[in-house]
């Protein structure tokens, strides 16, 4: 905990959202100017009975698992195992011949081929043409009814089921022309995997959480007692979307890289840290600055818009800052969300490194933690 008053209205600010019952307990560690200073609050369930949050309870972090997996393969790019421009094809051989919509709003049969093979790149950019369509299409449905499409738990298969799966319905556009979010990241997990010979867990272990001293980051936790209750908020108030004993007890079927760990926020922070210091011991310093830095084309990012806001963009596995439209914002700024209610960014301009783990599933990719970077900003 940090009782320094520099932070008195960023705990005051969270104390009232659990005051309010907005979300049920949260856990924030803060790196500013060199300073660190940690605090949780509330509960971790709504009952008053449950336990306090504290700093080693355990939270799913969804899409924080995406700039752990960019840094991942940064490693394996570095040392060769796999190049951006790899075709994706010489390890997922499901995915080799794609047929492509004629336009994003098509149906399936209205199809071409190809014009280039997806790549490496196209994965950790999210330009495969595979993702989360926001608008109601038949590839969307394609994908809904296959249960690979998009969402904050895990899917209920395999990674192998996973690739077969998607591979059935066509890319929403040629690879490389658009972005579409998510999709691409857990595809790359299955490739990591299988380009290695080993499971993705051995991998980030042996990468980022071991050489970082995240021992408390993994795909889900036998430790149920850590684990807080995730919920949505619904009609009448926060409803359980995950109990501590559901999807994320014990390890999964399928080793998701775009949303499948769970961690704590001293973890977090200690990888956002080491990243904004230049990566070591995990990565150097070269790597980071790629990977943290905009990667999209000008339709890309106007594609991507709707998902990362306005004036942000997308590097290779995590969102970053292009223009500063908001006052907490600024050029150079990276980090991402969580759809079950984390928040981790790292502000070069204003050195400070934040992480915010509350476990209240987002409404939608614009329903994020304004007010706690807004005051983080303001420290």
């Amino acid at each position: 905990m940090s009782d320094d008053p520099e932070f008195d209205e960023i705990w005051k600010m969270l104390d009232a959202q659990v005051a309010s019952g907005h979300i049920p307990g949260y856990a924030a560690a803060l790196r500013v100017r060199g300073q660190i200073a940690t605090r949780t609050g509330g509960r971790m369930a709504i009952e008053p009975e449950s336990p306090p949050v504290r700093e080693d309870t355990l939270f799913r972090i969804a899409s924080l698992t995406k700039p752990i997996g960019g840094a991942l393969t940064m490693t394996l790019l570095r040392d060769g195992v796999v190049a951006f421009d790899d075709p994706i094809a010489r390890w997922l051989p499901e995915a080799a011949n794609p047929r492509v919509l004629t336009s994003p709003g098509a149906t399936l049969d209205q199809t071409v081929e190809a014009q280039r093979p997806i790549t490496v790149r196209h994965l950790l950019t999210l330009g495969s043409g595979w993702g989360a369509v926001l608008a109601d299409t038949p590839q969307r449905q394609a994908m809904i009814d296959r249960k690979v499409y998009p969402g904050p738990m895990t899917p209920p298969m395999s990674g192998d089921e996973f690739v077969a799966r998607l591979s059935e319905v066509p890319l929403a556009f040629q690879p490389g022309d658009g972005w579409l979010y998510d999709t691409g990241i857990d595809l790359l997990g299955v490739l990591l995997a299988r380009a290695t010979g080993r499971l993705l867990s051995e991998l980030i272990a042996e990468r980022i959480t071991g050489p970082l001293g995240m021992e408390s980051t993994a795909f889900g936790t036998t430790e149920v007692h850590r684990l807080a209750t995730a919920y949505y908020p619904g009609p009448a108030g926060l409803e359980v979307l995950d109990p501590p004993d559901g999807l994320f007890s014990g390890p999964p079927s399928f080793e998701e890289l775009s949303s499948g760990l769970v961690s704590t926020a001293s973890d977090l922070l200690r990888f956002f840290a080491a990243m904004a210091d230049g990566g070591q011991p995990a990565l150097d310093r070269e790597s980071v600055a790629l990977m943290t830095a905009d990667a999209l084309t000008a339709d890309q990012r106007a594609q991507a818009e709707p998902i990362v806001g306005r004036g942000a963009s997308w590097g290779l596995g995590t969102g970053v800052n292009v223009d500063a439209p908001r006052p907490w914002m600024a050029p150079g700024r990276w980090g991402w969300n969580g759809g079950t209610g984390t928040t981790a960014w790292v502000d070069p301009s204003r050195d400070i490194v934040g992480v915010l783990m509350t476990q209240r599933a987002m409404t939608g990719p614009l329903d994020s933690f304004d007010d706690f970077w807004a005051v983080v900003a303001a420290a």
